[in-house]
């Protein structure tokens, strides 16, 4: 199911979500839709979708690299390294369906256990043909990470998020959005107009707009139908 709420604060839509639905923190994911600092003449606010369910494993924020007021970075910090072999039939299952699914695809691959969490488990691809598995923008590296977490709930395991990677994609991902971002706020402050970024997923969206969340001149919208919505980043009183 997907919700939406609004507060002051990320913090106070957050709880406020938790609240109302009777939620822990961590049992949903976040996908901020827009964000407005607090000015002389007008309130802050941060309007944030809810998604609840399995849905949330292919829609919104597959990847948790990032923190929501320290609700969210639980992924790496939780994360046990030094076992890369499976660990159960669960994990032996998921492992061979990938292996077994990039190697149909004509680019085979080892995989191995990135991480554990409770409800994540991650994933990491060796193969000479990375490159094409990543796609442009990270889209069919996005498509096989949907497969695979749809394969893990025919497995009764709905509860389970798979996170894919190759060649650390989603850290160089999250650097250069980061950058993207900063450079994208330089020139609205310079022109004081707006700029539309390329459609991007829930989690490259939700990194946009908390980069920018602390610049005071600058806001941030998402715009768009659909999984591939687009930010616009506005110079403030613009809107």
């Amino acid at each position: 199911m997907v919700y939406e709420f609004e507060g002051r604060t990320e913090k106070e839509a957050i709880d406020k979500a938790a609240e109302e639905l009777g939620l822990e923190k961590d049992d949903f994911d976040v996908e901020i839709l827009e964000t407005q600092k607090q000015g002389l003449f007008k309130k802050g606010f941060v309007r944030i979708k809810v998604h609840t369910g399995n849905s949330a494993s292919y829609e919104a924020d597959a990847y948790d690299t990032g923190d929501h007021e320290g609700n969210r970075r639980n992924t790496v910090s939780k994360a046990v390294f030094g076992e890369p072999e499976p660990q159960n039939d669960l994990e032996r299952k998921i492992t061979e369906f990938t292996a077994n699914l990039i190697k149909h695809m004509g680019y085979p691959g080892k995989v191995s256990i990135l991480f554990r969490d409770k409800h994540k488990l991650g994933l990491k691809i060796d193969s000479e043909h990375s490159s094409i598995l990543i796609g442009k923008k990270g889209k069919n590296l996005d498509a096989l990470q949907l497969l695979i977490n749809i394969f893990a709930g025919r497995l009764g395991r709905e509860d389970l998020r798979i996170i894919l990677d190759t060649e650390n994609y989603r850290i160089r991902r999250e650097e250069t959005l980061v950058r993207l971002a900063y450079n994208v706020a330089e020139k609205v402050r310079e022109n004081r107009g707006s700029i539309l970024l390329e459609p991007m997923n829930p989690f490259d969206r939700w990194l946009i707009h908390t980069t920018l969340n602390d610049i005071n001149d600058v806001e941030t919208k998402s715009e768009g139908e659909g999984l591939y919505k687009q930010v616009r980043v506005y110079y403030r009183g613009l809107k």
